[in-house]
């Protein structure tokens, strides 16, 4: 019992019923990775040998390559001041502003005229072995004619600037990040001449720094020298200037004086002095004024005044006289005033009385003169400073310019020694020499050659391997036309997909391999059938032809196979050679093909005789008959169609094999007559350009493609991975181990 012919009958209708055909589920696109991958392991042989010929060419190339050693110095390159006169050497921190000081280092290090100073004092100017080893010899030139072994001298410019180009080529500059270091590397074919160019560079660099730096000494020395005598004359002449005024305008000044305690006065004018000299003496007249008027109001005709008192003469009087007074009083106690010896001693009083009154006279007298002169001194002072007042406010006026000119004449003067200064610096400068660069490491010999390097060429060679070969494949697979995967079908043709049929061992012929249930083959038609029923309303087609773009793509196959199928699903099927031109029907029947369709296309209206019968696969045969001078001839007229109709009325299905369709005008003509075609492509075996060709040539027939069918396709060059192989072989091992 067939368990397909209940499914297959489900699909058959008459045209009252329709069937909804359910839309083929849409295969999402591999993404990039997906197709890199695909064409990576698609060409993966290509790949690997771009990748071995890489590899060979870089070891060959690296065991030809001359040996070349690198010697390396390190130098420090310290952040300086812009100042030609700063010589303290102070070191400031490195800031982004110095980046162009650093840049500037790491350029004048290439510079050209430091390569060629540096060939000049190696020497290699005139030697040839330099420019031999190096390859820069040219013998066209007449500055390298050698003549006994030597250069000739004229062309010793020439050999200098090609000398110093050669060094720069070899030399490298490599700054150490975020520090004060330079490496200075120097690559050749001879170890201690690397060495020795490294070392010599970074001397040098040291000598040209050293001497740019007394270069711009001179120079700062020139210019101050311009404008040391330039301010020299300015002060002289602005000197001369202040002078001259002061001379015209009679303005003496005295010159400052410099205190014990080391604190210098300024200058003064001498009215200003004199008035102040002046000023004092009359502060102090006023107060011997004022003192002495004070004596001459206290003195009085008593003599009371403190003169008066405090003279000796008239104490020693009174004393005297308090001395007779005291005697007289005496006298009087015994004696009458009459008394001789009593008036004697009122006489000496009495003359005494008249002393001491002359006296405080005298006294009063001097202290009355000595008030008038006080008073006079005073008013002598005050006329004095009156009249100094007002010739110190005339100086002011007149002293307004000679500051003017005192002004510009200490502005000059500091200019000018602000300049003798600085020129007494950069005397010192010049002579100290300060340098901001020093060497840390000098370079030694090389033991080992930095190149050619093995490991790393090799690792070069297979990246290069690896990018050519990826190149390579890309290319290809844009270059490669040819239908590798089932889902091309649909993504490069536009061809709806009915399934792919896996490609058949050489040994076994396709009847053998579909008598054969449980083969790969059968079970891959089946998935064929099965999605062809859904292409029409009502199922299968009772009608279609099966092409190709060209010969032995398996189109005879497919139609045998479909045949087959539809014959075990309990369908009456007949199998119609289409191709009159290169039949292969009657092959499987064991028949040949005197009789068949070219027979009834050319009249003959007997069917049954013209047929045979495939029992092993279990369905009718229709040969194609002999072969006619021209096939297409006959299939113009209507006699294709009347066969078909006829055909149908006794069988369910006709499967007509078709000849390709590439040249040929049969497949169209066929086409046109039945309900649709399938179009067989082979995997691996055409380019897809032809069958867009082919296509276009039945569209152009009206004809209907119902799909298309993969043939001959093996999963193991399908390099998406979707596993179209999944249902061709599964159960096979766990049968094979049950038997």
């Amino acid at each position: 019992m067939n368990i397909l012919a209940p499914h297959l009958q489900t699909h058959v209708a008459g045209p009252e019923q329709v069937i909804a055909r359910p839309k083929p589920a849409e295969t999402e696109a591999p993404s990039i990775l997906q197709q890199y991958l695909r064409i990576a392991k698609r060409w993966k042989w290509v790949i690997a040998g771009t990748v071995v010929a890489c590899v060979l060419l870089g070891l060959i190339a690296t065991l030809l390559m001359t040996p070349k050693y690198t010697a390396a110095t390190t130098v420090e390159i310290s952040r300086e001041s812009d100042q030609i006169t700063n010589i303290q050497g102070v070191e400031r921190e490195a800031s982004i502003a110095d980046q162009e000081f650093y840049q500037t280092q790491y350029g004048l290090l290439r510079a050209r005229s430091l390569a060629e100073r540096v060939a000049t004092q190696l020497r290699l100017v005139d030697d040839p072995v330099f420019f031999q080893m190096f390859g820069a010899e040219d013998t066209d030139l007449p500055a390298f004619q050698e003549s006994n072994g030597r250069y000739p001298a004229q062309g010793r410019d020439i050999r200098q600037r090609i000398a110093g180009e050669v060094l720069l080529e070899n030399v490298s500059i490599d700054p150490t990040r975020l520090s004060r270091l330079v490496t200075i590397n120097f690559t050749s074919p001879d170890p201690t001449f690397s060495a020795k160019v490294a070392n010599a560079w970074a001397t040098n660099f040291i000598e040209t720094n050293l001497e740019r730096k007394v270069q711009a000494t001179s120079y700062g020395r020139e210019v101050l020298q311009r404008q040391l005598t330039e301010y020299a004359d300015r002060l002289d002449q602005s000197q001369r200037q202040l002078v001259a005024y002061a001379s015209n305008q009679q303005i003496i000044n005295l010159p400052a004086q410099t205190t014990g305690d080391g604190v210098s006065t300024p200058q003064r004018s001498i009215v200003a002095d004199n008035l102040a000299a002046i000023n004092t003496a009359l502060s102090e007249a006023t107060a011997d004024r004022i003192a002495a008027e004070a004596r001459f109001r206290q003195a009085g005709s008593a003599g009371a005044s403190v003169a008066a008192l405090n003279n000796n003469a008239i104490n020693n009087l009174r004393q005297r006289r308090a001395e007779l007074a005291a005697e007289y009083q005496q006298l009087m106690v015994r004696f009458e005033p009459g008394y001789p010896a009593a008036q004697a001693l009122q006489e000496q009083i009495n003359q005494l009385d008249r002393s001491i009154a002359r006296e405080e006279s005298r006294v009063s007298g001097s202290l009355e003169a000595e008030y008038r002169q006080a008073v006079q001194r005073e008013n002598a002072l005050q006329a004095r400073v009156n009249g100094l007042k007002d010739e110190f406010l005339d100086l002011r006026r007149r002293s307004i310019q000679y500051n003017v000119y005192q002004q510009e004449v200490d502005t000059n003067r500091a200019l000018y020694d602000a300049l003798l200064q600085r020129f007494k610096e950069i005397g010192v400068a010049g002579g100290v020499g300060v340098n901001n660069i020093a060497i840390v490491d000098t370079a030694d010999v090389p033991q080992r050659p930095s190149s050619p390097r093995l490991l790393l060429n090799l690792a070069l060679s297979i990246l290069a391997g690896l990018g050519l070969g990826a190149a390579l494949a890309l290319a290809l697979e844009q270059l490669d036309e040819a239908i590798s995967d089932p889902t091309e079908l649909q993504r490069r043709l536009g061809l709806p997909l009915l399934g792919s049929v896996p490609k058949t061992q050489d040994d076994v012929t396709p009847s053998e391999a579909l008598l054969d249930r449980k083969s790969e083959l059968f079970d891959a038609y089946i998935a064929v059938q099965t999605n062809l029923a859904f292409t029409t309303e009502h199922g299968v087609p009772r009608s279609f032809s099966v092409t190709s773009t060209r010969p032995a793509e398996g189109k005879s196959t497919t139609s045998l196979a479909l045949a087959t199928t539809l014959a075990r699903g309990g369908k009456r099927v007949i199998l119609v050679d289409g191709d009159m031109r290169s039949p292969s029907v009657h092959h499987l029947g064991g028949v040949d093909h005197d009789r068949g369709l070219s027979n009834f296309l050319a009249g003959e209206d007997d069917i049954a005789s013209l047929t045979f019968d495939m029992k092993e696969l279990g369905f009718t045969a229709m040969s194609a008959g002999p072969i006619p001078p021209n096939a297409a001839e006959l299939l113009t007229s209507n006699r294709l169609g009347i066969l078909i109709d006829r055909l149908l009325q006794t069988y369910d299905h006709v499967v007509i094999d078709s000849p390709p369709v590439m040249g040929l005008a049969d497949a169209p003509l066929i086409a046109s007559r039945v309900e649709g075609v399938i179009y067989a492509v082979e995997s691996h075996g055409i380019r897809s350009s032809q069958v867009k060709t082919a296509l276009a040539r039945l569209e152009s027939a009206n004809a209907r493609i119902f799909g298309g069918v993969l043939t001959k396709f093996e999963a193991r060059k399908s390099f998406y991975g979707y596993g179209y192989d999944y249902g061709y072989s599964y159960g096979r091992d766990r049968e094979t181990q049950a038997a």
